[in-house]
């Protein structure tokens, strides 16, 4: 089976190892924090017992002896087929890990950073094998959410994003190709126009934050959660995606006409947001957030459960 290197054990880099691994991949991870590093294998043993609780794993012993923990970049890349990149969301930081990494590995590891916003060709312009290195942009956490978008610079193979495709497939992730550099890549720039709107629509007191989250969650996002927007729309006319533009197309319009404006990101803005989210003061907010992610966890696993 595939090597990979893991490249930061935060909560992205920990992810991305439950996922290599309960594929039967050979997962080296490494971080410069060594504490950080020390608390990943236990941080793994959880996410997996928290799978294996929903069904979603067996055998969980056996696919943390898959995970091996590397003192140095140059133990956890050696021979890897994939490096799985995690670091700081910095165009420096990225650039200056690259660079690193290229000297490090040989010709023929794929370079992949986690980047959630920043385009290859901003940190892989001068490296002698800029040709191996792209973005392979996940959903957090991956081990949950498989859709894993591929967007390489000008420069990178054709053949290594085809190769990077074969090893996440492999993996059980779901990779897309995106075939141009956009910031933000495709689900962010999705998720960005949507909560802009939401933003708008909570800040003026259109509906509350909750009934928003009840119309994706309920609405939205079971529909589009199997069929994605094109294939809803193409449904829901008669004639399909042209019937429907036609149909549909002059309220769609006025809406374009109206974008969210910048000004729903402001501090004044988010601040009444907040305040709408939490309802008030909150004696133990990280307490509350925490509840909150393990319930909506557990909810995630629940569904994942259901769709096998």
């Amino acid at each position: 089976m595939p090597t990979v290197a893991i490249v930061g054990a935060g909560l992205i880099g920990r992810s991305w190892a439950v996922v290599f691994a309960r594929a039967g991949f050979a997962v080296r991870l490494t971080d410069v924090h060594e504490a950080a590093l020390a608390a990943a294998p236990g941080h793994i043993e959880e996410a997996l017992r928290q799978l294996a609780a929903h069904g979603l794993v067996a055998d969980v012993p056996a696919i943390l002896a898959r995970v091996r923990i590397a003192a140095s970049l140059a133990e956890a890349v050696a021979g890897a087929d994939l490096v799985q990149e995690n670091g700081p969301e910095t165009v420096e930081a990225k650039r200056a890990l690259f660079s690193e990494l290229d000297a490090l590995c040989g010709p023929g590891t794929i370079l992949a950073s986690s980047t959630s916003a920043i385009v290859a060709s901003r940190f892989t312009e001068g490296l002698p094998g800029r040709a191996r290195c792209l973005v392979g942009h996940p959903v957090n956490p991956p081990h949950l959410v498989p859709v894993v978008e591929l967007c390489g610079a000008p420069w990178t193979d054709p053949a290594v994003v085809e190769r990077a495709r074969a090893l996440y497939a492999a993996a059980g992730q779901e990779p897309v190709t995106v075939h141009r550099e956009v910031e933000g890549f495709v689900l962010n720039r999705l998720q960005g126009a949507l909560l802009s709107e939401a933003f708008r629509l909570v800040a003026d007191g259109v509906v509350s934050p909750e009934d928003l989250d009840k119309t994706v969650a309920a609405g939205l996002g079971l529909r589009w959660s199997f069929l994605g927007p094109f294939a809803t729309i193409d449904l829901n006319a008669p004639g399909g995606v042209a019937d429907y533009g036609a149909r549909y197309g002059g309220f769609y319009r006025s809406l374009a006409a109206d974008p969210a404006p910048p000004s729903v990101w402001e501090a004044d803005t988010l601040a009444r947001i907040v305040a709408a989210w939490d309802g008030g003061p909150d004696p133990d907010p990280a307490e509350t957030r925490a509840r909150r992610r393990d319930a909506r966890l557990a909810a995630l696993m629940a569904h994942k459960r259901a769709q096998r």
